[in-house]
């Protein structure tokens, strides 16, 4: 028998009537919700700085309050991520809802007190991405709802699978599986045809539902949803989501590294997914960890340029702002979006954005004295002055840096409902994470033929987001014919050509023929990461539409096979 489990949540703020729909829509046994993120780490490491009763995901606690009852009712068991920074508190408000439900909670993954000394450096906060042997210990002792604070997003999902399999740490294929499985409905409606780049293919994109895996004993799945439910469960959306987020071919975590080189995708039914042939290797002997840190304050104020002669107007604007200037902070930045177009046959569409940040530990460089540079020149500057908004006040902002530490430092432990402890040894088998045997695979090759000049995302799907100050799109195409000219077109070479921002990054490329896509990471594209908002898209989470939005040429047997063949 297969093990149904859920998800309702993919982020801290996702849809609060997803747990609902999720207990009524159809069987379950286990709903799993996933609530943080990088950003949401830093957030809720402040609320907590600010209220130590605070540090949790509290939309989980209000989806609880409303939901519990039900889930205990149909005997489906609830794992979440939601405990944030304060698992503890998380737990005790649960059981301030006065039902009978048995709580577990998983911790061992805040080494805040203890990161000077582990050589992490003072943040805010430091959490280790704990596995999912303290989940499954919580569900075999008969807990119905499992809080943890920060394991890995796979982790809620592979552990009910350990716990209902009885799978052990030499199960590697088998956690394998299942880390995959975890990974595709992670992030909620994703997995679903949310975000999804073929826009046309979703007969149902209203309202789509939240996604289901079915896992088997081997760690093989099948990705689904509710019956009615909107969205779809398609190969292309489970793509999408596989390679979203994600590094090279070996997708490390802290129970295994799954080989994402092996997993093999079929539809196996309406809305029915199914993987199979993924591999497992022993995950590193290193735990990632989670540095989130208060980098100093920021303010910015974004001014209009609209009709004619727009560079010159930017260049009067800067120089007086900066002569205007009584402090110096420590970082101002300029950036200059040229969304005007000649004889526009709107105002907005005759207009450009001019943006200047500033960033400084102390506040008062970048707070009323920047304000006031920008305000005093409303009726001096270039003719059609006007901003966006007024500038305010200056706000904090964070970092996310990514630190390492041997497994045995976490001390992974599991408190039951009884209040009893238990410790969950690290693995005892790793293996340190090396390039894959062998030259790296290059391009297959493809041979010249008559092609036509069109956006990439004509026969490409792309998917796009951040790991810290790194970005990653994913590029896959749909038939087995478009694959070695997608392997071809992709190299370095290429990237920055199409995406002149990674012209002086570092660029890796991962190719990926069992999924049919490349994996692409820039690295240091978004700064410090996204609390420090040093782009545009801070998350990247455009940049792989950005990427099919640009121009190749496209093969014409290709073009016709997609349907895009010129009429």
């Amino acid at each position: 028998m297969s093990l149904r489990v859920g998800n309702c949540s993919g982020f801290y703020g996702d849809r609060l009537a997803a747990m609902r729909e999720m207990l009524e829509g159809g069987e379950l046994d286990v709903l799993t919700g996933d609530y943080l993120a990088e950003l949401t780490m830093l957030i809720l490491g402040r609320d907590r700085a600010a209220d130590p009763a605070a540090g949790y995901a509290r939309t989980f606690l209000a989806q609880l309050r409303d939901c519990l009852r039900l889930a205990l009712d149909r005997g489906v068991r609830i794992v979440s991520n939601a405990g944030g920074v304060n698992p503890p508190g998380l737990v005790a408000a649960i059981r301030g809802l006065d039902l009978p439900a048995k709580v577990a909670m998983v911790r061992g993954d805040d080494l805040t007190a203890r990161a000077g000394a582990l050589g992490l450096g003072s943040p805010l906060g430091a959490h280790a991405y704990l596995g999912a042997f303290g989940i499954a210990r919580a569900l075999a002792s008969g807990a119905d709802v499992v809080v943890t604070g920060r394991v890995t997003d796979a982790s809620l999902v592979v552990g009910p699978a350990i716990a209902h399999f009885g799978w052990d740490r030499t199960d590697l294929d088998a956690l394998a599986g299942a880390t995959v499985a975890g990974h595709v409905i992670e992030c909620g409606t994703q997995a679903t045809g949310g975000n999804y780049p073929f826009l046309g293919e979703i007969a149902d994109p209203v309202h789509p539902g939240f996604p289901v895996a079915e896992i088997r004993r081997d760690g093989s799945s099948v990705i689904t949803k509710h019956p009615g439910s909107g969205g779809a469960v398609t190969v292309g959306t489970v793509t999408a989501q596989l390679v979203y987020e994600v590094g090279d071919a070996r997708y490390a975590g802290p129970d295994v590294t799954t080989r994402l080189d092996t997993v093999s995708l079929r539809q196996a039914g309406p809305d029915r997914v199914e993987i199979t042939g993924v591999r497992g290797e022993p995950p590193p002997p290193d735990l990632k960890v989670c540095r989130t840190s208060i980098g100093g304050y920021r303010n910015e104020m974004t001014v209009v340029l609209t009709g004619l002669d727009v560079e010159a107007k930017a260049a009067l604007f800067r120089r007086q702002f900066e002569a205007a200037r009584t402090a110096e902070p420590a970082e101002l930045t300029w950036h200059l979006a040229r969304l005007d177009r000649p004889d526009a046959p709107t105002q907005q569409q005759a207009s450009a954005l001019l943006t200047v940040v500033a960033r400084d530990p102390d506040e008062k460089l970048v707070g009323r004295a920047f304000s006031k540079s920008g305000v005093e020149l409303a009726l001096a500057s270039y003719p059609g002055f006007f901003s966006t908004a007024p500038p305010g006040r200056a706000h904090p902002y964070g970092i996310f840096t990514a630190g390492f530490v041997p497994q045995s430092v976490a001390e992974h432990e599991v408190v039951l409902d009884d209040g009893s402890v238990v410790r969950i040894d690290p693995p005892s088998v790793t293996r340190p994470l090396e390039p894959l045997p062998g030259p790296p695979p290059g391009p297959a090759p493809y041979e010249a033929q008559p092609s036509r000049r069109l956006p990439l995302g004509t026969v490409a799907g792309a998917r796009s987001g951040d790991k810290g100050g790194d970005a990653n799109v994913g590029v896959w195409v749909r038939d087995d014919a478009a694959y070695p000219w997608l392997a071809a077109l992709i190299t370095e070479r290429k990237v920055r050509e199409l995406l002149p921002e990674a012209a002086r990054l570092p660029v890796r490329i991962t190719r990926l023929p069992g999924i049919r896509a490349v994996n692409i990471v820039i690295e240091g594209l978004l700064g410090r990461g996204v609390a420090d908002q040093a782009r545009f898209d801070p998350q990247a989470k455009g940049l792989g539409e950005w990427l099919r939005s640009r121009h190749v040429d496209i093969p014409a047997s290709l073009l016709a096979a997609a349907g895009e063949e010129e009429q």
